[in-house]
């Protein structure tokens, strides 16, 4: 089929798409405030991204959207209030959706899964592996030496082992033939970055969008992206890639956004569907914040939005298999290890 007749089919049945939820959405007027909780400390990746995109939402819904950072566990405490309120639509959640994907694969939430959600994704992000100024490393290379002869004494601050910082450097070992750290957790990314440049811990491998102010202020100094491309970041000396040293690591965009349980009423999926297509997806406001942090500006919703989240998912849950960390085997949530694929469930 010729490129721009699938450019033009693919719009029209989009606009088809975003009629029908218009027209739906015209269903739902919330009465009162939604609750959207965040499961992470304030000044952290998802509780960043949420505080731009909540007010754009609230706006259309003529309602507050109300944050409220409730941590701890991973995410899981504040993910499983969301699970445990009534399905209403008056309670949401916001996260890493490799966090709801594979809550069930760590332990930390049993029985639950992608599917209890509905998902709307705003930006993907990057781990970045810095160090604070004036540190002994000045380049991964040093630092990837150190952790395989030092590896105990080096000390990595994350926000939890499932967090963004905590798979990353479960992952960087395991792409490096195994290393070992001493992982120092705190309640959420900015904090563990703000630690990190206050000298609390050797190393960080939190979110680009965690780290960025300090990296631009002299405080953080960035040795590595977990990605194959640079990361530009204005201000900033381009941040090399990680495959520079790791040519074979596997690797996978890390989506985030906020997720209603999937089985809240109809007419509030499609209300909230249509105000995503039409405000979330041309905001200028979530694409300055993407431009400035160092995310990429992705947002989608429903079905689409699963599949772009599908690939992190299975890396997660997967190697958290190869390390020995699965509570649960990820068949229980349709992952098939073997062959790095979703199956039915």
């Amino acid at each position: 089929m010729n490129r721009d007749l699938r450019f033009v089919l693919a719009g029209s049945v989009a606009t088809l798409l975003l009629s029908s939820s218009l027209v739906a959405a015209q269903e739902w007027k919330p009465d009162r405030p939604i609750n959207l909780i965040v499961p992470w400390g304030a000044g952290g990746s998802t509780d960043q991204v949420t505080r731009v995109t909540a007010p754009i939402l609230g706006e259309a819904l003529g309602v507050d959207v109300v944050v409220v950072n409730q941590p701890g566990a991973s995410g899981a405490i504040g993910t499983q209030e969301v699970l445990n309120a009534p399905h209403d639509g008056y309670t949401w959640t916001a996260n890493a959706i490799a966090n709801n994907a594979t809550y069930s694969v760590s332990g930390l939430l049993e029985g639950t899964d992608i599917d209890d959600w509905h998902i709307y994704l705003s930006v993907a992000n990057v781990p970045v592996v810095s160090v604070p100024a004036g540190s002994e490393f000045t380049d991964f290379g040093q630092l990837l030496e150190a952790l395989k002869t030092r590896g105990g004494e080096i000390t990595v601050a994350t926000a939890g082992i499932t967090s963004s910082g905590g798979t990353a450097i479960a992952a960087l070992s395991d792409a490096a033939d195994g290393f070992d750290y001493n992982m120092i957790t705190y309640d959420g990314g900015g904090p563990a970055a703000i630690a990190t440049a206050a000298g609390e811990a050797m190393v960080t491998t939190q979110l680009a969008v965690e780290q960025t102010e300090l990296i631009r202020g002299g405080r953080l100094t960035a040795l590595a992206v977990l990605s194959d491309q640079p990361l530009l970041l204005d201000g900033v000396d381009p941040i090399p890639p990680i495959t520079d040293w790791i040519p074979d690591m596997e690797l996978a965009p890390d989506y985030f956004g906020i997720f209603i349980p999937a089985d809240a009423p109809p007419e509030v999926l499609a209300t909230v569907d249509a105000i995503w297509a039409d405000k979330v997806m041309n905001s200028p406001e979530l694409k300055t914040y993407a431009e400035t942090f160092g995310a990429v500006f992705a947002p989608s919703y429903g079905a689409e939005a699963r599949a772009m989240a599908m690939p992190v998912a299975i890396l997660e849950a997967c190697s958290s298999v190869a390390r020995g960390e699965a509570v649960n085997d990820p068949s229980t949530i349709g992952i098939d290890c073997e062959t790095r694929t979703e199956v039915g469930k």
